[in-house]
């Protein structure tokens, strides 16, 4: 499980890449993208089989390169939207992807959020004995 504070953004190119490039090829395409390479947030990259997956992220003075290959199977890629040259994940939508769960097929309940009463008003409070 990754664990990624909420400020770490994470795109997945869309379309597949030709994996035998390194870091340098790689941040050339982040840059082409319009992204500052340096800034922490992870970009990944899956090879046209989509059985690999390259993920660049710049840490404390240096790039750090993940790899996974699978050895049976393919990742399943989320539904691009049309035109689209990148896909913005969150890190628990990479975890799925990384354990070949379809994203596709997934759906997240709605995110809770108060209905506009405060918890401290008397009405919200229980009623004291």
């Amino acid at each position: 499980m990754l664990l990624l504070p909420s400020s770490v953004r994470i795109f997945l190119a869309a379309e597949p890449v030709d994996l035998r490039r390194g870091v340098d090829g790689l941040a050339a395409m982040v840059r082409a993208q319009g992204h500052d390479v340096y800034s922490g947030h992870l970009y990944c990259f899956g090879g046209r089989r989509r059985d690999r997956l390259k993920i660049l992220v710049w840490d404390r003075g240096g790039f750090v390169l993940y790899y996974k290959r699978l050895e049976a199977g393919r990742f399943r890629w989320p539904q691009v939207p049309a035109g689209s040259r990148e896909i913005v994940f969150d890190a628990t939508q990479l975890a799925m992807l990384l354990d070949g769960i379809d994203v596709r097929h997934v759906r997240r309940p709605r995110a809770w959020t108060p209905g506009g009463r405060k918890l401290d008003t008397p009405a919200a409070l229980p009623d004291q004995v």
